[in-house]
């Protein structure tokens, strides 16, 4: 079977199959592939808090609209309009702590101009009978968010209850030197954004959810064998700092020691094994700082979020919108990919749109499959052929030498 190629989003044209390879490869993944989609179909109704957002005008997103499941991986270029969804989970969660309608401007000033922002937010049972909109004007802060009851779908009288859920938006860049230092001993309540407070989330999690600290300890010693033990303790300053006990010596190496990626996967543990964690968890850059092989436990520690139950957690899911740039990380949602998100960006206009929307998805697996040369989805999006790609800029005119380096004397 032909290998996928092909660069800039276009890619070969599929080979039509021989009828034997359509049976033993093809047609089990659609099967399967339709199964999972009909079951996490079924299962997104009623995990999810929104359900769809549409864009007009926002940052990147002159024009999208987008539906959004209990996981979210979205993968793209530079200003593709990633940053610009999460930016706008997070404006509607500030705004829904305010009083609805707090306008500035009227509503004629709006219409007057042609590009102010608006989104528009449907949401999943049990609120799905309520529809959000969010107005601005162009440069200035949000000041409009208005909430009205759809004909049909639940919750139309609960704005309370949506309101508490939208609230709890958390929206993490990780940053690794922030979440090996100190923190302060009452600041344990839940993850900062940047993760500087991870030293007292942990302690606080082992003195009031001490069964949870142990499945994260667990987890930790599993991921990294080097390791048998979290411990913390007070400063002498009563500030917090953490450690990770060595199995083999049982020197403890200060979180200020360890390496970017551990930091960061401990902090998203600490935000999955969090008995109450945020309703909707948006994480930035999610693969930096990570070995491809880690890249596994990375997208399963997010999946104790969105899908706890799967992992025998008794308590309510998260949505998770998280971006990569990695094609290792895609790889492993092969079997996923209604849960991938595609930016693209033409010009100064970007669009999202989901990987399972495209209608050659399935020849494209089958083809990239094990009976087809080992092209995953990963592969498939570093080449071009679904999309969300650099656009390709136009040949120099000449070729530019290379710089002359002085030899040392």
């Amino acid at each position: 079977m032909p290998r996928l190629g092909g660069s800039g989003g276009t890619g070969d044209l599929p080979v039509p199959l021989d009828p034997i390879v359509e049976s033993s490869v093809r047609a089990p993944l659609r099967a399967a592939i339709q199964n999972r989609h009909c079951f996490r179909r079924d299962f997104c109704e009623c995990v999810r808090v929104i359900a769809s957002v549409t864009i007009r005008n926002f940052r990147a997103l002159k024009s999208a609209g987008l539906s959004l499941a209990p996981f979210n991986l979205v993968i793209g270029p530079n200003g593709s309009g990633k940053t610009s969804l999460i930016q706008a989970v997070l404006r509607l969660g500030a705004l829904a702590k305010l009083p609805l309608r707090n306008s500035g401007a009227s509503e004629e000033e709006r219409e007057n101009i042609a590009d102010a922002p608006e989104l528009w937010w449907q949401f999943a049972p049990p609120h799905d009978g309520l529809e959000a909109v969010m107005k601005g004007l162009p440069g200035a802060k949000w000041d409009f968010l208005d909430v009205t009851k759809l004909p049909t779908g639940q919750g139309q009288n609960d704005w309370a209850g949506l309101r508490a859920e939208l609230m709890r938006v958390r929206v993490f860049v990780l940053d690794p030197r922030a979440l090996g230092a100190r923190s302060l001993s009452h600041d344990g309540a839940e993850l900062r954004g940047d993760g500087a407070n991870l030293a007292a989330v942990i302690a606080a999690l082992q003195m009031h959810a001490p069964a949870a600290f142990a499945q994260l300890r667990d987890e930790l010693c599993r991921i990294w064998p080097e390791y048998d033990d979290v411990q913390w303790r007070f400063a002498e300053d009563r500030s917090v700092e953490f450690s990770l006990r060595l199995a083999e010596s049982g020197e403890l190496i200060p979180a200020e020691r360890l390496s970017q990626g551990t930091l960061c996967l401990l902090a998203m543990m600490a935000l999955a094994f969090d008995p109450k964690p945020p309703s909707i968890v948006c994480i930035e850059e999610v693969d930096r700082g990570f070995h491809p092989r880690l890249l596994r436990d990375v997208r399963d520690v997010l999946y104790r979020l969105s899908y706890p139950e799967a992992f025998g957690l008794r308590r309510a899911p998260s949505q998770v919108i998280a971006t990569t740039h990695s094609p290792y990380l895609l790889d492993y949602f092969s079997e996923h990919p209604e849960e991938v998100v595609i930016s693209e960006k033409r010009g100064a206009h970007a669009r999202l749109w989901r990987l399972s929307e495209r209608k050659d998805l399935l020849d494209l697996l089958a083809e990239g499959g094990d009976g087809g040369g080992g092209c995953g989805l990963g592969e498939m999006w570093f080449s071009g052929i679904l999309g969300g790609v650099p656009q390709e800029s136009n040949p120099p005119a000449a070729e530019i030498p290379n710089p002359k380096i002085p030899n040392p004397k």
